[in-house]
């Protein structure tokens, strides 16, 4: 039996996609040429090899907002991927677009954080000289840091779209590492949004930080008042207002994703209220300057004493500090926690677990 014509059919099957849709038969394909999967398509063998490495495996003890939380169903860094990878595939489909690159770059947009979330991010950005971003350090992980060094080898699209996923405070759609190539990567880059803020939302109420009540009373009007409605308004709104991408109206100019003019105001709004009074509030930011503090120390420590960073989270030839910042990194919240503690960082010692 030829298994090829699996590959084969399923590769028919991206044909019938929309004519924005990223498709095999298009890719620019990866840095290294491969024979390809008998079963598989390409953005299918690149989802998969993300979702097999160990640094996937990481994510789910790393911080989203609350740092190694005691409670079971605090948000963590691998529930908000797997939850950006169901939004992302459900505008992808509604869409006519290509599920399996959505999938595969919602999947490693996020693996590149380091312990205790943008906090130990910040941390890592103000010891490298050159700064420290974690949609870079995800491509940098998926490409250079995982199989020993050789990285997975993935396709440019997929690389490119997590390279992209990342956005400023002002705006969801602000451009502030440009516009992903594929129609995918912008969805995965909104995905990202619709999925941070709502969960937050729950987590923030977990903790004692916010009510229903107290969001903004044009978002429970025109979102919903209810975590199920927030995102079905979201999502329905950015697959109408993004019609375009399914090619059917027949337009020559091509589609971006983007909400209604009315709900990208209020989704920006409700995304600048959980800043001021989640992500910046005081206890929140307190706990978030201790992981800072962990993490710097670590930094510095690995940075005096390279012979004990390990060999499978960094490469041998780079600069000192490159190797400490890939290896921090890579750490979990509990890891890094743990280690700090053994090491002598005060700072550790007010960390619960």
């Amino acid at each position: 039996m030829d298994l090829d014509q699996v590959r084969k059919r399923l590769e028919a099957a991206e044909e019938r996609l929309s004519p924005f849709a990223a498709k095999t038969s298009t890719s620019k394909g990866r840095r290294t040429p491969e024979e390809p999967s008998p079963v598989r398509t390409e953005y299918q063998r690149d989802r998969d090899r993300i979702l097999h490495t160990k640094a996937f495996r990481r994510l789910k003890h790393k911080t989203q907002v609350f740092i190694a939380p005691q409670q079971d169903h605090y948000v963590t860094r691998m529930t908000h991927t797997l939850e950006v990878a169901q939004i992302a595939r459900t505008i992808a489909r509604a869409l006519n677009l290509n599920e399996d690159l959505a999938e595969a770059a919602s999947l490693g947009h996020d693996i590149g954080h380091g312990p205790f979330g943008h906090a130990g991010e910040e941390a890592l950005a103000e010891c490298l000289p050159y700064g420290f971003r974690h949609n870079y350090q995800s491509v940098r992980v998926l490409d250079k840091l995982e199989r020993g060094g050789r990285g997975l080898n993935l396709t440019h699209e997929v690389l490119e779209a997590i390279e992209k996923s990342s956005k400023v405070r002002e705006d969801i759609f602000a451009e502030g590492w440009g516009v992903p190539e594929t129609l995918e990567g912008q969805v995965v880059k909104t995905a990202d949004a619709i999925a941070y803020v709502n969960h937050d939302i729950l987590d923030a109420i977990r903790a004692g930080l916010l009510s229903e009540a107290d969001l903004p009373d044009r978002a429970r009007k025109r979102l919903g008042t209810s975590h199920s409605e927030r995102l079905n308004t979201l999502v329905c709104d950015i697959v109408e207002a993004s019609w375009a991408a399914t090619g059917e109206p027949g337009a020559g100019v091509r589609p971006v994703i983007q909400f209604s003019p009315e709900i990208n105001e209020v989704a920006n709004e409700l995304r600048e209220f959980m800043f001021r009074r989640v992500y910046l509030f005081d206890q929140t930011r307190a706990e978030a300057e201790r992981g800072k503090q962990v993490v710097v120390f670590l930094f510095h420590h690995f940075v005096a004493h390279p012979d004990r960073i390990s060999p499978d989270y960094s490469v041998a030839q780079d600069p000192i500090a490159r190797r400490a910042a890939d290896y921090v990194s890579g750490m979990t919240d509990r890891f890094a926690i743990r280690l700090a503690r053994e090491l002598g960082c005060a700072e550790a010692e007010a960390f619960q677990i």
